[in-house]
């Protein structure tokens, strides 16, 4: 088989696994390369309350799919965005990044060169 399928209501419409006090991150599918080489996707959410600040070890994308509230996202420069629906982000290996939500929360699809369940 060379296509893989995921419903809504095994991905966007599921909650994923808490991996902070406000913070989500599951990932859906993994490619069949070597470890090293392999690129993961998923979904991440970010709640209202303690921002997560989270440092790459990885390059990663995010697109924004939803907000509520705002969504804020700042680099350890001071950078920093208040990300709204179909923004694209590029984290680069080593950056370090605040996701903020207030009043709601921000909800992302990820791919990232990872391998399946590494934080």
């Amino acid at each position: 088989m060379s296509m893989l399928y995921k419903p809504a209501a095994e991905g966007k419409d599921v909650l994923p696994p808490k991996v902070g006090p406000t913070s989500y991150l599951g990932d859906i599918f993994t490619s069949n390369a070597v470890p090293e080489d392999q690129i993961t996707c998923g979904f991440f959410k970010q709640v209202a309350g303690e921002p997560l600040v989270y440092t790459y070890t990885y390059d990663e994308m995010k697109v924004i799919l939803e907000v509520d509230g705002t969504f804020n996202i700042t680099d350890e420069t001071g950078y920093s965005v208040d990300a709204k629906q179909g923004d694209v982000f590029y984290f680069k290996k080593g950056c370090t990044i605040t996701f903020k939500a207030t009043g709601g929360h921000g909800y992302a699809w990820f791919c990232g060169l990872k391998q399946n369940g590494v934080l």
